[in-house]
């Protein structure tokens, strides 16, 4: 018997070198429950999306659609912050010492911050098909998403710009430049 299962995961490379990726997974119960030695190989948590097996890859492609949008707010927000004199140092710290304290404002944070984009954890190209996924998905389901069609923008700036090699969050160059910095 063959059987599909979809196993997703989430979190960046030195996270999956410690072996503390996020796991997805949908499908059978019983496939499921044969293959979880392999999830905990990979993962502190194995998350179940249901028996259909697309499920993961939505879920998935929900999860990058949201680190997309963080990381242009974060650009966003620094490129404010820098216009007005403001050390993007100090903003981070103030927002990730408060209301935004999640690991994902930790780490884009910084990279965005400090314009850290190379060596890439999710080369930028890899985030536009997402991108081009999430809404090709978002068009077969008829849900408006216009967060990602503003990121598609972005990404398709930053290929123009020949920031292919970088990590995804270079699109925070697109709106540093936006921003005359």
């Amino acid at each position: 018997h063959r059987h599909y299962l979809a196993a997703t995961v989430l979190g960046r490379p030195d996270v999956a070198a410690a072996g503390k990726l996020f796991v997805v997974v949908a499908g059978p119960d019983d496939q499921v429950r044969r293959c979880q030695p392999i999830f905990d190989a990979l993962g502190q948590k194995t998350f179940n999306a249901g028996k259909d097996a697309p499920a993961a890859n939505v879920i998935k492609l929900a999860g990058n659609f949201m680190i997309t949008t963080v990381i242009e707010s974060l650009a966003e927000s620094v490129a404010l912050a820098r216009k007005h004199g403001i050390d993007p140092h100090v903003l981070l710290d103030v927002l990730t010492g408060s209301v935004f304290s999640a690991p994902i404002y930790h780490t884009y944070g910084t990279i965005v911050v400090e314009q850290n984009f190379d060596p890439p954890g999710f080369k930028l190209p890899l985030g536009m098909k997402d991108n081009a996924l999430v809404l090709e998905a978002a068009r077969n389901a008829a849900v408006p998403m216009p967060m990602a069609s503003l990121v598609r923008d972005q990404f398709v700036a930053a290929m123009a710009a020949g920031l292919a090699k970088e990590d995804w969050s270079a699109i925070a160059r697109i709106t540093y430049r936006n921003a005359g910095l």
